[in-house]
């Protein structure tokens, strides 16, 4: 047993053919842990007791031989901002240091239900806000293809535990690129789902109309069949929906994927972007179309408004969310206070760290009378243009495409502490991810190739597909079609 080389599908095999148990890798995956995480710092907190009675429960199963599910035994690392009953849900923040979820989110009673394996919490940026994971209250977690640089972010705890095999894979959470990038940046893959697909119940909130969890795997199959478990209606999340996913999912063939026409919007592919990305980008291009695939230029004409845009509606939505955190029904409670104003101010001002009060206090201004209409309600409504380009891009009464392909993010992994000092270059980050969020559209980073920085270190690199609503087969039939190529 390697555990380097596990799969969810290479786990699933192994276990059925006895040969190793699922105790067995858990166990040893604790025990990589416990070395390997010194220099990552991928984990917040670790579950090794519940984790390994989870583990000997399918190994019980598979010695009865009773069927078990493809995810059953299969170790995962979850980012802590997704609720586990009993575990620290911390989302990064001071604030929430001390405490532990009350319930489970809905997409953890989904797994438990099929035997899944919960190795821990994953580090994160402070409530999911930022692209490096620097932004976290209690460490910044390194790449595990270079400790001298970020491994993106939010879910940069989630995407560098599978990069270090740590975890076989892990959950995250994407509000405007919070899975793609630390994805792409640690050479792994990541889907966001369409806005609806997975329930959002049991998520530490963000901006409730663009967050959605979504898997982070070593491979496109491992990505399918972790969202096809988690995704569904929930009647806890109004926004959830109950869409159907066919055998085409976990099973694309090879004559549908060759009918596809794929879109490359010229908006994307501009001054500035990294030459490792753009070489890789065309090396990308190159394999998809020798699998018999047509490219196609297109244009989403809306898409520089999108990073104004989503830095409107996001903060304002935070602003919202981050109200509840008030120091008097959970989390850090400020000392020292004369009455319930004095209270709220030190818990935030001791509990939060400074870019969620950068997002509250941009938040609270967007929202506030006299600039609603100047600034949120005019957000909203380029909002609806960006929705509108994707729309006229997927039409096919004008001879639209069936997917489109960017590059992930502008750059490889950067230098920590390269940008923290400088919030617009960090936000400039998500600019190929965050009009995805801002459609409610699914998209997939996939690992392109290894590619080379100044110094000579080798860095990853991830091309963007993104689907029409509903149509993740789509975006990972073409991903698996593309794997089999290297």
């Amino acid at each position: 047993m390697h555990l380097h080389d596990l799969t969810i599908k290479k786990f699933h095999d192994g276990l059925l053919k006895k040969e190793f148990s699922a105790f067995d890798v858990a166990k040893g995956l604790f025990d990589f842990i416990e070395d390997k995480d010194k220099e990552i710092g991928a984990y917040l907190s670790l579950a090794k007791d519940t984790a390994l009675k989870q583990a000997e429960k399918v190994d019980i199963a598979v010695a009865k031989q009773e069927p078990v599910d493809a995810l059953a035994g299969v170790p995962l690392a979850i980012k802590d901002a997704i609720l586990i009953e009993g575990q620290p849900a911390t989302a990064g923040s001071k604030i929430l240091e001390n405490y532990r979820a009350a319930y489970d989110a809905t997409v953890i009673s989904k797994l438990k239900s099929v035997g899944a394996v919960f190795l821990g919490k994953t580090n994160l940026d402070e409530f999911a806000m930022g692209s490096s994971t620097e932004n976290s209250a209690f460490k910044v977690t390194k790449n595990p293809h270079d400790l001298t640089r970020v491994p993106g972010g939010s879910s940069g705890g989630s995407a560098a535990a599978v990069a270090a095999h740590m975890a076989v894979a892990a959950l995250g959470s994407d509000t405007g690129g919070s899975i793609r990038q630390p994805a792409s940046l640690c050479g792994v893959v990541g889907l966001k789902t369409t806005y609806g697909a997975v329930s959002r119940h049991g998520l530490i909130a963000m901006a409730s109309s663009l967050d959605q969890i979504g898997p982070i795997a070593k491979t496109v199959d491992d990505a399918a069949l972790l969202f096809k478990a988690i995704a569904g209606k929930d009647q806890f999340d109004s926004t959830s929906v109950d869409a159907k996913y066919g055998p085409e999912l976990t099973e694309p063939k090879l004559e549908d994927i060759k009918k596809m026409t794929i879109g490359v919007p010229s908006e994307y592919f501009v001054e500035g972007l990294d030459p490792a990305v753009s070489k890789a980008m065309e090396e990308a291009m190159a394999a998809l179309k020798s699998l018999g695939i047509k490219f196609k230029e297109i244009s989403l004409p809306h898409t520089k408004y999108a990073l104004s845009c989503y830095y409107i509606i996001m903060p304002a939505e935070v602003s919202s969310n981050l109200a509840r955190f008030d120091g008097i029904r959970y989390g850090v409670r400020g000392e020292g206070h004369g009455n319930l104003l004095d209270l709220y101010k030190k818990s935030k001002s001791h509990g939060f760290g400074a870019e969620t009060k950068r997002r509250i206090i941009l938040g609270t201004y967007v929202l506030s009378s006299g600039y609603y209409d100047a600034y949120y309600a005019k957000a909203q409504k380029v909002r609806r243009l960006i929705k509108n380009d994707f729309d006229e891009a997927f039409n096919p009464k004008n001879g639209g495409v069936d997917v489109i392909f960017t590059p992930v993010a502008p750059t490889p992994a950067f230098k920590i502490g390269e940008k923290t000092d400088d919030p617009l270059a960090m936000y400039l980050s998500d600019i190929f991810t965050l009009p995805v969020n801002l459609a409610g559209l699914p998209a997939v980073s996939i690992p392109v190739k290894q590619a080379s920085n100044a110094q000579s270190r080798v860095l990853p690199v991830g091309f963007q597909l993104i689907g029409k609503p509903w149509r993740e087969a789509d975006i990972l039939g073409i991903g698996h079609y593309y794997e089999q190529l290297h």
